[in-house]
C-alpha cells in the first residue's frame, strides 16, 4: 500500500511523492495527517527562528527520530531495523517524486 503525498515548497515547486508504508499501517490516514502536522510545524518553527539551514533542520530530524525511537517500550536495536527500513522506502520514494516547477513568464 503506497500513500500519494504532494508538497508545494516555498518557491512553488509542486512535488508529488507515492510513499510505501509498512505492511503493518494500521492508518495510512493517521500517517498523512501526522507528516501534514509535522512539516507545517517545521514550517512554523523555522519562520519564528528566523535563517535555518537545511542541514540545521536535518539534523535536528534525525535527532527527532531518534529520541522518539529511544521513547518505544523495545529494545532498542529492533527500532533501529524498523527506522532503517522505513527511512530508506521513504527516501527512495522521495528520490522518485515528480517535481512541477511553477509557471512563470509574462503573457
Amino acid at each position: 500500500m503506497n500513500l500519494p503525498y504532494s508538497v508545494t515548497t516555498s518557491t512553488g515547486t509542486r512535488i508529488d511523492f507515492s510513499f510505501p508504508l509498512h505492511a503493518e499501517t494500521e492508518s495510512p490516514l493517521r500517517v498523512n495527517q501526522l507528516v501534514d502536522r509535522l512539516l507545517a510545524s517545521l514550517d512554523g518553527e523555522i519562520k519564528t527562528l528566523g535563517e535555518t539551514s537545511n542541514g540545521e533542520v536535518l539534523q535536528a530530524l534525525s535527532i527527532a527520530l531518534a529520541t522518539r525511537a529511544a521513547m518505544i517500550e523495545a529494545p532498542m536495536d529492533s527500532s533501529v531495523r524498523l527506522i532503517e527500513q522505513l527511512l530508506g522506502s521513504a527516501l527512495g520514494a522521495a528520490a522518485q517524486g515528480e517535481r512541477r516547477e511553477p509557471t512563470s513568464g509574462r503573457a
